[in-house]
């Protein structure tokens, strides 16, 4: 996660010190400190709301240090929907309490309160109603399974359901671990989850589809291949094979491209991480490949799209290679096992 934390006082300024120490391991930190209160590992701001308005788009939390006031008025101009706001987390400059006010499941501001609290040695305060009852949240399950929500309206009525504890139908084409009580695979259910690909498979009357976000994408292109000429071989292959392209989690390429420009940037607009291997590594991969001498005795890899995609993925070909204006597109799919004890964070 990208996290921008916030201070505006002295003792606020020692505490986010610690909040992003603790929080560096696994995450890309951010500091900011009012002008009066900063130090060298910090940047400075002059006014907060201006700064966040620069970070919302690229940032996927933020950590205030002051007043709840404050901090909601610094993140208000600029908020959306549930679905695509950042996690929201309020702390006092004593580091007393912390608080998530935004974002709680689907960003996972209350999972980081919990992190947050336990480093500080601070109490985590969960508001939401899930949460404190202990009860399953169908957009916590989703987002820690690295499952695409496809109806936020059918989320907050199972949630609701739950709360009402209403019996919640749970079907999927997915191995997965042992089902929380409040869900059922057996029996006549109103609400219910599918977790599958297929949209059109509506088992219950108000059913959540989950989509798994577990496609790797295998891509091989020329050099100086321009960031939108890959983006229109990318969109044109998915669509012709039906992939939902907010199923792709990754993209996977030969090393000889670890530092082209155009794929870069097109990984970078997508917001996926760029894989690259040896032709060693490629050639390693087991299966049965679209090769081609040529690409062979180029890059020491007969085949760089559907090798790449399927080493990355740990899975299988879904769709073979494709051929669009010098650049060859091929997709895999991760294994998914669905783990309802798994943690957002």
């Amino acid at each position: 996660m990208n996290i921008a934390i916030f201070s505006v006082t002295e003792k606020g300024r020692q505490l986010s010190f610690r909040a992003g120490e603790a929080l560096s391991g696994e995450h890309k930190v951010s500091r900011y400190c009012f002008h009066k209160h900063t130090d060298d590992n910090s940047a400075v701001f002059w006014n907060m709301g201006s700064m966040v308005g620069r970070l919302f788009t690229r940032s996927d939390a933020f950590i205030f240090v002051c007043a709840c006031g404050i901090a909601v008025r610094a993140v208000a101009p600029f908020l959306g929907t549930k679905a695509d706001d950042p996690a929201v987390i309020v702390m006092d400059d004593c580091g007393r309490f912390v608080i998530p006010v935004l974002s709680g499941h689907i960003g996972g501001a209350n999972r980081l309160a919990e992190v947050l609290a336990e480093h500080l040695g601070s109490t985590a305060v969960i508001t939401t109603a899930t949460d404190v009852g202990g009860s399953f949240s169908p957009d916590s399950f989703a987002v820690a399974n690295g499952l695409i929500i496809t109806d936020l309206a059918a989320a907050k009525e199972i949630a609701a359901e739950v709360l009402d504890e209403e019996k919640i139908g749970f079907s999927s084409e997915y191995r997965h671990g042992g089902l929380p009580d409040e869900l059922t695979e057996f029996g006549i259910c109103r609400t219910g989850i599918y977790v599958g690909t297929e949209p059109d498979v509506k088992p219950f009357d108000v059913t959540l589809r989950l989509v798994p976000r577990n496609i790797v994408l295998g891509i091989g292109c020329k050099k100086g291949t321009s960031a939108e000429a890959i983006e229109e071989a990318v969109s044109s292959a998915l669509e012709g094979a039906g992939i939902d392209p907010r199923r792709v989690r990754e993209a996977a390429s030969i090393d000889l491209k670890a530092q082209e420009e155009g794929l870069l940037g097109f990984c970078e607009k997508l917001g996926v991480p760029l894989r690259t291997y040896s032709a060693q590594e490629l050639m390693a991969v087991k299966g049965d490949f679209d090769a081609s001498d040529f690409v062979l005795e180029t890059t020491g890899a007969d085949n760089v799209c559907e090798r790449s995609a399927v080493l990355c993925s740990g899975g299988k070909l879904v769709m073979g290679k494709t051929a669009d204006g010098g650049v060859t597109v091929a997709a895999a799919e991760a294994p998914v096992y669905l783990d309802f004890e798994r943690n957002i964070l």
